[in-house]
């Protein structure tokens, strides 16, 4: 297993040096469109050749049936876009041409890639000598076979990559990559299940969905023929480029997701306007001001309050209940501001939320986990529902964790489990609390504390025998 699991490490690493050959060839800009494209083009490629093979095999002459390919999720390549074809012109300088030409005639084929791959390969700007060493290193030196034995790896290759270009590009970067490890915690404590509506209306490169549907994989025997989870994913993202690479990678995955026929603000157009969802995961963007209230007074989503003009924490807040199932469950990832702020109203809408019974439970995160930014966050939890009536749980994480460099931390397996075991206890009944960890309180608790949401109000043990603060 460690032998198998160095191996699999190797191949993203692979990947990954192969896609540095282009550093300082290309601009900044469109560096993460080429990569991410050929790690697709390669894919497809491999898993259209060994499909291809087993219909041969089979002898029913169904090798040329795009049908064949697409009920076994495997995408349909034409023959001018297979890898072999493209292997033939790797040093020449119609290399770029020849690229462009294949994710075309893949689009043609596919429509739900239609207008989402990559077509910049023959630009003048990229340097066609350097693109045919990349494409080389892909063919000659990276070895696909390795796929076989683990399903999941070039999705996770694919993430990696993501991860690296997050890191190069700095606040940039926080636009399209949440840490896996923020992700996995909230997918832990929400626990997704089986044939359940899974939204994120800010999906970036679809990071949620990604882990929801691994979640789901590992809890559920319910799989169809081709040994997918059968749950339903929504999607809304307003930057193109990154609405591409989420598209990409749900491909890569194999997974179905519904993330709209274009990329479109969430607050001007929301393109699943009556989904009810009964999982809602996201990470929008932080402190988002100039979010255009002023042209969205009277929007029936703002239930507890108009957001104001200047920070879109609470209109993403009231966004995600509006499009909550009865039963359903959020958890999204806010700036830290978001728990205590008074500004312009924000304090009467959260206020109003906490008196509807919504918060289950609040996460104070430690700095540091995020390549775009270094402030401090907080995971929210909020339930239509919930089991403790009347009760919320407040966690301080500030204290887990561990540096990943001098400038990134992460959490380990253990870090998440321990607070999604004490997320579990708390739904259960059962929750010991821990002074600096965890507390659970009532509303009226929190009315006493003017309706602040910080934990550390609330684990410093400030509930006295006496009931004094």
């Amino acid at each position: 297993m460690a032998e198998n699991n160095n191996a699999n490490i190797g191949f993203e690493k692979q990947i990954w040096n192969a896609a540095c050959v282009l550093w300082g060839h290309i601009p900044a800009a469109e560096y993460r469109k080429v990569i991410i494209g050929l790690i697709f083009l390669r894919y497809v490629s491999y898993a259209f050749e060994k499909r291809y093979q087993e219909l041969v095999a089979e002898g029913d002459g169904f090798e040329d049936e795009p049908d064949a390919y697409m009920e076994k999720n495997v995408f349909f390549v034409p023959e001018q876009a297979r890898w072999d074809n493209i292997a033939k012109h790797t040093h020449t300088q119609e290399i770029g041409i020849v690229i462009d030409n294949a994710m075309k005639a893949i689009e043609d084929d596919n429509r739900e890639l239609k207008d989402v791959l990559p077509k910049n390969y023959a630009s003048p700007d990229l340097d066609k000598r350097v693109l045919g060493e990349v494409v080389d290193i892909f063919t000659n030196e990276i070895d696909m076979s390795i796929i076989e034995h683990d399903k999941d790896l070039l999705g996770r290759t694919y993430e990696y990559c993501i991860q690296q270009f997050a890191s190069h590009e700095g606040k940039g970067g926080g636009e399209f990559y949440t840490p896996s490890s923020v992700v996995k915690t909230i997918v832990e404590i929400l626990q997704p299940f089986e044939n359940s509506r899974i939204y994120d209306p800010c999906c970036g490169s679809g990071g949620m969905f990604v882990q929801s549907t691994k979640f789901v994989q590992a809890h559920s025997s319910n799989r169809d023929e081709n040994g997918n989870n059968k749950i339903s994913v929504y999607g809304q993202e307003s930057n193109s480029d990154t609405w591409k690479m989420a598209k990409i990678n749900m491909a890569i995955r194999g997974i179905g997701a519904d993330l709209g026929k274009f990329h479109a603000d969430t607050f001007f157009n929301d393109l699943h306007k009556n989904l009810k969802a009964d999982f809602i995961m996201a990470n929008p963007p932080f402190n988002l001001s100039n979010w255009g209230q002023e042209k969205l007074q009277d929007d029936i989503r703002w239930k507890y309050g108009i957001p104001p003009a200047g920070n879109a924490n609470y209109a993403w807040i009231q966004h995600m209940i509006h499009h909550l199932a009865p039963n359903g469950k959020i958890g999204l990832v806010l700036a830290n501001g978001a728990l205590s702020t008074q500004t312009s109203g924000e304090g009467i809408i959260r206020k109003k939320i906490i008196e509807d019974d919504l918060i289950e439970g609040i996460v104070a995160m430690p700095t540091q986990l995020f390549y775009s930014v270094t402030i401090p966050v907080t995971l929210w939890f909020i339930s239509k529902n919930k089991k403790q009536k009347g009760k919320t749980l407040f966690i301080d994480a500030r204290k887990l964790g561990y540096m990943v460099d001098r400038k990134h931390r992460d959490f380990s397996a253990e870090d998440i489990q321990k607070i999604a075991d004490t997320f579990r206890a708390f739904q259960n009944g059962t929750l010991e609390e821990v002074k600096g960890f965890c507390a659970s309180a009532t509303t009226a608790e929190i009315a006493k504390q003017d309706y602040i949401l910080t934990p550390g109000r609330y684990v410093t043990n400030w509930k006295t025998k006496s009931g004094k603060n």
